[in-house]
């Protein structure tokens, strides 16, 4: 199990993160002196969110002190977070419901069968940890190898970042790339000490230099729709569009659903 000790230290890493991406040009401080570490000081961060410097260095250090709902909403405020950031800072801060302990999560027989009826429609279901738990033929020839049997599930975090062909699919593979580990990073905060986070993020940080380099950045980004830009062996680069459905009874488990936004305007036209 985490300890409080472990939360502090992940709370000090987000916001020494955050502080070390703004400039003082970003926030409209004059530039003094030379600047031995990236980003804003700590005493400036202190200032514009209107705290203690002292009190902000030891929330930094991981000290074990006490922080209100007002000084976070001012450091949030300071480090100019996107609500998703926000809602971050206020987990590992302990001012949000920490989710519920991971177990085993069996899909159900009829919640699996949804990607295969929405073939030729490539669907995928998967979990907290990116296992796809449920595919249909689409995305096994969308994304390939994606599903070829290792002893164990597929992973779609494992597919983008030790997998050669996902570099040649995904045509915007470093933003791709980016925004899949800044999604389970925001997932795995909600499991502080959770094994199956931990050992899938150690795995990636071993075979992948971009992991290594991108998760001390703490970006985070919650689970979304969009489109992407895929390269198809008949067809050459497709953009497709995504869109993400949260299950009701288990809300980390997630229907992917891909649409080429080309063939169903052709569709339409037709009828």
């Amino acid at each position: 199990m985490p300890t409080q000790l472990d939360q502090r230290r992940e709370l000090s890493a987000f916001l020494r993160s955050r502080r070390e991406r703004l400039t003082p040009d970003d926030v409209g401080l004059p530039r003094t002196g030379r600047r031995r570490t990236p980003g804003l000081r700590r005493e400036e961060l202190a200032l514009l969110a209107g705290i203690s410097a002292t009190w902000y260095t030891y929330l930094e250090q991981g000290r074990d002190i006490r922080v209100s709902d007002q000084v976070l909403d001012a450091l949030a405020t300071a480090l100019r977070l996107d609500r998703h950031e926000r809602g971050h800072l206020f987990q590992l801060a302990g001012h949000a419901p920490e989710a519920k302990a991971a177990q085993p999560e069996p899909l159900a027989a009829e919640v699996a069968a949804v990607p295969l009826l929405l073939q030729p429609s490539p669907a995928y279901i998967i979990n907290g940890t990116y296992d796809v738990l449920s595919h249909n033929q689409a995305a096994e020839e969308l994304f390939p190898h994606l599903t070829a049997p290792v002893g164990r599930p597929p992973n779609f975090a494992r597919w983008v970042f030790l997998e050669p062909a996902a570099r040649s699919v995904l045509v915007d593979w470093e933003q791709e790339a980016r925004g899949l580990l800044a999604r389970l990073r925001t997932l795995a905060a909600r499991h502080p000490g959770d094994a199956r986070y931990d050992g899938l993020v150690d795995e990636l940080k071993a075979g992948s230099p971009e992991v290594s380099a991108w998760w001390p950045r703490y970006d985070v980004q919650p689970r979304h729709g969009g489109r992407k830009r895929l390269r198809c062996p008949d067809r050459g680069v497709v953009e497709f569009a995504y869109t993400v459905f949260h299950l009701a009874e288990e809300p980390e488990q997630t229907l992917v659903i891909y649409s080429d936004e080309q063939e169903t305007a052709e569709s339409q036209k037709r009828t």
